[in-house]
Protein backbone atom coordinates (compact mmCIF):
# COMPACT_ATOMS: atom_id res chain seq x y z
CA UNK A 1 0.00 0.00 0.00
CA UNK A 2 1.11 3.81 -0.35
CA UNK A 3 2.91 5.58 2.59
CA UNK A 4 1.20 8.58 1.39
CA UNK A 5 -2.94 9.06 3.05
CA UNK A 6 -4.95 10.02 0.11
CA UNK A 7 -7.77 12.49 0.33
CA UNK A 8 -11.21 11.70 0.07
CA UNK A 9 -13.98 14.48 -0.01
CA UNK A 10 -18.12 13.13 0.37
CA UNK A 11 -20.54 14.87 -0.02
CA UNK A 12 -24.65 13.84 -0.09
CA UNK A 13 -26.65 15.66 -2.95
CA UNK A 14 -30.59 14.43 -3.35
CA UNK A 15 -30.68 11.03 -1.31
CA UNK A 16 -31.70 10.07 2.40
CA UNK A 17 -27.69 9.73 3.28
CA UNK A 18 -28.04 6.20 3.83
CA UNK A 19 -24.86 5.50 1.60
CA UNK A 20 -22.92 8.15 4.27
CA UNK A 21 -24.54 5.60 7.11
CA UNK A 22 -22.95 2.32 4.93
CA UNK A 23 -19.75 4.23 5.01
CA UNK A 24 -19.73 4.67 9.02
CA UNK A 25 -21.00 0.37 8.67
CA UNK A 26 -17.14 -0.29 8.10
CA UNK A 27 -17.33 -0.05 12.04
CA UNK A 28 -13.11 -0.91 13.01
CA UNK A 29 -12.23 -1.24 9.41
CA UNK A 30 -12.51 2.54 9.84
CA UNK A 31 -9.45 2.75 12.26
CA UNK A 32 -7.88 1.04 10.10
CA UNK A 33 -8.81 3.06 6.98
CA UNK A 34 -7.89 6.18 8.97
CA UNK A 35 -4.20 5.30 8.42
CA UNK A 36 -4.43 5.38 5.14
CA UNK A 37 -6.68 8.15 4.58
CA UNK A 38 -7.82 11.79 5.79
CA UNK A 39 -11.83 12.90 5.09
CA UNK A 40 -10.77 16.10 4.00
CA UNK A 41 -14.61 17.29 3.43
CA UNK A 42 -17.68 15.81 4.29
CA UNK A 43 -21.12 15.91 6.51
CA UNK A 44 -19.25 13.71 8.42
CA UNK A 45 -16.47 15.82 9.82
CA UNK A 46 -16.53 19.51 10.71
CA UNK A 47 -14.78 20.81 7.36
CA UNK A 48 -16.46 24.09 5.32
CA UNK A 49 -14.77 24.15 2.78
CA UNK A 50 -13.85 21.66 -0.39
CA UNK A 51 -9.97 21.78 -0.84
CA UNK A 52 -8.60 22.84 -4.18
CA UNK A 53 -7.34 19.64 -5.12
CA UNK A 54 -8.57 16.18 -3.68
CA UNK A 55 -7.46 12.41 -4.55
CA UNK A 56 -10.50 10.67 -4.08
CA UNK A 57 -14.51 12.77 -4.05
CA UNK A 58 -17.56 10.32 -3.31
CA UNK A 59 -21.17 11.79 -4.20
CA UNK A 60 -24.36 10.08 -2.81
CA UNK A 61 -27.57 11.28 -4.62
CA UNK A 62 -28.86 12.35 -7.78
CA UNK A 63 -29.03 15.81 -8.77
CA UNK A 64 -32.42 17.00 -8.13
CA UNK A 65 -31.36 20.64 -7.93
CA UNK A 66 -29.54 23.70 -8.76
CA UNK A 67 -27.50 23.23 -5.61
CA UNK A 68 -26.28 19.21 -6.00
CA UNK A 69 -25.73 20.52 -10.03
CA UNK A 70 -23.23 23.30 -8.71
CA UNK A 71 -21.77 20.86 -5.62
CA UNK A 72 -21.28 18.03 -8.09
CA UNK A 73 -19.49 20.38 -10.56
CA UNK A 74 -17.56 21.75 -7.94
CA UNK A 75 -16.52 17.89 -7.19
CA UNK A 76 -15.25 17.03 -10.77
CA UNK A 77 -13.60 20.25 -10.60
CA UNK A 78 -11.26 19.27 -7.69
CA UNK A 79 -11.30 15.97 -7.19
CA UNK A 80 -8.75 13.67 -9.02
CA UNK A 81 -11.58 10.81 -9.14
CA UNK A 82 -14.91 10.92 -8.44
CA UNK A 83 -17.16 7.81 -7.26
CA UNK A 84 -20.48 7.73 -7.92
CA UNK A 85 -22.20 6.17 -4.34
CA UNK A 86 -25.28 4.36 -4.40
CA UNK A 87 -28.44 4.29 -7.07
CA UNK A 88 -29.44 7.68 -6.40
CA UNK A 89 -25.81 8.74 -7.49
CA UNK A 90 -25.79 6.09 -10.47
CA UNK A 91 -29.31 5.89 -11.66
CA UNK A 92 -31.49 8.59 -9.95
CA UNK A 93 -33.49 5.73 -8.35
CA UNK A 94 -35.99 7.11 -5.98
CA UNK A 95 -35.43 11.18 -6.22
CA UNK A 96 -35.84 10.74 -9.97
CA UNK A 97 -39.37 9.19 -9.79
CA UNK A 98 -41.13 12.74 -9.70
CA UNK A 99 -39.64 13.10 -13.30
CA UNK A 100 -43.39 11.59 -14.27
CA UNK A 101 -45.05 14.15 -13.13
CA UNK A 102 -44.84 17.92 -13.87
CA UNK A 103 -43.01 19.91 -11.71
CA UNK A 104 -45.98 21.91 -10.58
CA UNK A 105 -48.12 19.20 -9.58
CA UNK A 106 -45.64 17.71 -7.34
CA UNK A 107 -45.41 20.99 -5.39
CA UNK A 108 -48.95 21.12 -5.34
CA UNK A 109 -49.04 17.70 -3.63
CA UNK A 110 -45.99 18.28 -1.58
CA UNK A 111 -47.35 21.96 0.26
CA UNK A 112 -51.52 22.13 -0.62
CA UNK A 113 -52.79 18.38 -0.67
CA UNK A 114 -50.98 17.00 1.92
CA UNK A 115 -50.69 20.30 4.38
CA UNK A 116 -53.36 20.93 6.80
CA UNK A 117 -52.06 24.06 8.21
CA UNK A 118 -50.46 26.92 6.34
CA UNK A 119 -50.39 25.63 2.93
CA UNK A 120 -48.15 27.19 0.95
CA UNK A 121 -45.15 26.95 -1.33
CA UNK A 122 -41.82 28.12 0.06
CA UNK A 123 -39.85 30.26 -1.07
CA UNK A 124 -36.79 31.41 1.00
CA UNK A 125 -33.68 29.48 1.35
CA UNK A 126 -35.30 26.74 -1.34
CA UNK A 127 -32.95 25.17 -3.73
CA UNK A 128 -34.32 25.57 -7.49
CA UNK A 129 -35.64 22.13 -7.94
CA UNK A 130 -34.29 20.76 -11.91
CA UNK A 131 -36.09 18.74 -14.33
CA UNK A 132 -35.46 16.11 -14.78
CA UNK A 133 -33.43 14.55 -12.06
CA UNK A 134 -30.27 12.99 -13.17
CA UNK A 135 -27.49 10.58 -12.13
CA UNK A 136 -24.54 12.12 -11.00
CA UNK A 137 -23.01 10.78 -14.64
CA UNK A 138 -25.88 12.09 -16.15
CA UNK A 139 -23.89 15.68 -15.59
CA UNK A 140 -20.53 15.28 -14.96
CA UNK A 141 -17.46 12.63 -15.67
CA UNK A 142 -17.96 9.60 -12.90
CA UNK A 143 -14.80 7.30 -12.74
CA UNK A 144 -15.96 4.85 -10.84
CA UNK A 145 -19.69 3.48 -9.59
CA UNK A 146 -20.84 1.69 -6.30
CA UNK A 147 -24.32 0.99 -7.14
CA UNK A 148 -26.78 -0.59 -3.89
CA UNK A 149 -29.38 1.13 -1.67
CA UNK A 150 -27.07 1.53 -0.24
CA UNK A 151 -24.13 -0.22 -1.12
CA UNK A 152 -22.69 -2.83 1.38
CA UNK A 153 -19.96 -1.23 3.75
CA UNK A 154 -17.94 -4.64 2.39
CA UNK A 155 -18.38 -2.50 -1.40
CA UNK A 156 -16.94 0.40 -0.10
CA UNK A 157 -14.24 -1.31 1.53
CA UNK A 158 -13.34 -3.15 -1.37
CA UNK A 159 -13.54 0.15 -3.41
CA UNK A 160 -11.63 2.42 -1.18
CA UNK A 161 -8.94 -0.15 -0.57
CA UNK A 162 -7.91 -0.92 -4.41
CA UNK A 163 -7.63 2.57 -4.56
CA UNK A 164 -5.12 3.00 -1.89
CA UNK A 165 -3.36 0.05 -3.23
CA UNK A 166 -3.07 1.79 -6.59
CA UNK A 167 -5.62 0.01 -8.04
CA UNK A 168 -8.63 0.75 -10.42
CA UNK A 169 -11.58 -1.25 -8.84
CA UNK A 170 -13.81 -3.34 -10.45
CA UNK A 171 -16.89 -2.88 -8.25
CA UNK A 172 -19.34 -5.09 -10.14
CA UNK A 173 -17.54 -8.01 -8.48
CA UNK A 174 -18.71 -7.02 -5.31
CA UNK A 175 -21.93 -5.20 -5.80
CA UNK A 176 -25.47 -5.21 -8.06
CA UNK A 177 -28.36 -2.75 -7.84
CA UNK A 178 -30.24 -2.38 -5.53
CA UNK A 179 -28.92 -4.71 -2.49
Amino acid sequence: MNTKKITVATAWLDGCSGCHMSFLDMDQRLVELAQWIDIVYSPLVDTKELPKTVDVGILEGSISSEDDLKKAREFRQHCKLLISLGDCAVTGNVPALRNQFKLADVFNRAYHENVTLQPQIPTCDVPTLRVPVKPIHGEVAVDVFIPGCPPPADAIWYVLSELIAGRMPNSSAVTRFGA
